[in-house]
């Protein structure tokens, strides 16, 4: 297990972000997944997870291995970024 470093975190957040912010790009344009918006929402914050947890894997930790305070910034972050995407495609 590696101790994660806040800037260890804070260049996975924003990896994610653009990752997510990508993703959202094609997910909002296409309209495919079932639910519509809501549905496009739920598909993020999965692949959010999915991502998070898999660039800690290769970091050799895990969300559980967080700090607190480090899990509250990542749930902080993927709200931050869910919530500004739909905002983008809800208008």
């Amino acid at each position: 297990m590696t101790i994660l470093t806040d800037k260890m975190l804070n260049d996975i957040l924003a990896y994610l972000e653009k990752s997510i912010t990508n993703l959202a790009t094609d997910a909002f344009d296409n309209l495919e997944i079932e639910g519509g918006i809501q549905g496009v929402k739920n598909f993020l914050e999965n692949q959010f997870d999915i991502r998070l947890e898999n660039l800690l894997i290769a970091k050799k930790s895990s969300i559980h291995h967080l700090e607190s305070g480090m899990k509250n910034k990542v749930i902080q972050k993927k709200q931050e970024i869910i919530e500004t995407v739909s905002k983008r495609y809800e208008n």
